[in-house]
Order: C-alpha cells, then sequence, then structure tokens
C-alpha cells in the first residue's frame, strides 16, 4: 500500500465549507504516481513514453473532508488482469474514513492504440501491493 499526506488548500473549500468533492479525484490521482513509476519511471508525459490509459473510476464519499487537517491517501492493488489492474484508493482525515474508491488501468501503446500485457516484472510490483477485501477500510 502507498500512502501520502495531502494538506486541503482554501481553494479547494466549497459553498459548504468542507473540501468539494472534485478535489478528491485529484488527490486519488495523485496517489497514483508510485505506480505510475512502475511503468515510466520519470514519469514522462510524452507519448512515446507514457504506458497507461485510464477506463474507468468511481468515488464513494461517506464523510464529509475539512480544511483544518491534512487528509492521508491510501492506494493499493485490488485485481490484478492480463493487461489492466484496478487500484483502490481511500482518503482518511482524523482517524476516519472519508472517501473511498476504485480506478481501472490499462497498459497500453498509444502509438499503435492497443493494449499490451502487463509485463512480468511489473506484474510482480504490483502483487506487492495487492490487498484482501477484508483489509477495505480499516485503520
Amino acid at each position: 500500500m502507498f500512502k501520502i499526506s495531502v494538506t486541503p488548500r482554501f481553494g479547494d473549500i466549497d459553498g459548504l465549507r468542507h473540501v468539494n468533492n472534485n478535489i478528491v479525484g485529484i488527490w486519488f490521482e495523485t496517489g497514483r504516481n508510485d505506480i505510475f513509476r512502475f511503468f515510466t519511471p520519470n514519469l514522462s508525459l510524452s507519448y512515446e513514453d507514457w504506458k497507461l490509459i485510464m477506463v474507468r473510476t468511481e468515488y464513494d464519499f461517506v464523510g464529509q473532508i475539512y480544511y483544518n487537517e491534512d487528509v492521508e491517501i491510501r492506494t493499493y492493488v485490488l485485481k490484478i488482469g492480463n493487461s489492466s489492474f484496478t487500484l483502490g484508493h481511500e482518503a482518511w482525515q482524523c482517524g476516519e474514513l472519508k472517501a473511498k474508491g476504485k480506478a481501472v488501468l490499462v497498459h497500453f501503446n498509444f502509438m499503435e492504440q492497443k493494449s499490451v500485457k502487463l509485463p512480468d516484472d511489473i506484474r510482480e510490483k504490483l502483487s506487492q501491493h495487492l490487498i484482501n477485501e477484508e483489509d477495505i477500510g480499516k485503520e
């Protein structure tokens, strides 16, 4: 599992005085950076180097996130397929789960516009962060 800490910015707050739901997706994307490095170690954004495409995201908001405390973003692997994998994300604030989500990414060749089988070395790295369903949402 990967963990990062984010500090809500004043501009992340909406009219209801909590972190806007759209911000959580941005935080979850930031939480994927360590996974991105498995595929593109220098995080190049050129088509020649970038190897992933997002095909699905979903989020559940289970509590309000506020401005005054940092948020821990947890990222882990839920499933590994032939060319795709599913990541899980959680946002925790003050010891409470506030949001959770999933993202499905595909190993993709942009020049040929087709999916590519996950290499064995990357599959091994992903499997080191595989989490059991029973452990999701636990402190």
